[in-house]
């Protein structure tokens, strides 16, 4: 399936292309998707949560769309039980750690 299989349905004749200027970008946005493909909440109720992510942000950061769409996936995310908001703080903490030894060029693994 591709990606653009995958987009609920806009009402538009075709998607937009879709560019991600980081990896982790690339995974959120799978990652909300597969989510939703699996139950986890409607496409409704994520754009309610991307649209409260998104109000009132000025900056003009590239990844700036993505740190709400991150924003709004762990509202959601925690608003549904999937986790809670001490195991995301865990696990932001052991990304760090994990990220800080690892060595420049490396992927990071936890």
């Amino acid at each position: 399936m591709s990606l653009r299989d995958a987009l609920p349905p806009n009402g538009a004749a075709e998607a937009p292309e879709i560019a991600f200027q980081a990896p982790w970008q690339a995974h959120a946005f799978a990652l909300v998707l597969a989510l939703h493909q699996q139950g986890a909440f409607t496409w409704a109720e994520w754009t309610d949560s991307l649209g409260c992510a998104l109000l009132g942000r000025t900056d003009d950061e590239a990844d700036s769309y993505y740190v709400a769409w991150l924003a709004a996936l762990e509202r959601i995310v925690c608003g549904h039980g999937l986790a809670s908001p001490t195991a995301l703080a865990a696990r932001k903490t052991a990304w760090a750690e994990a990220y800080l030894r690892t060595p420049h060029g490396q992927p990071v693994t936890l």
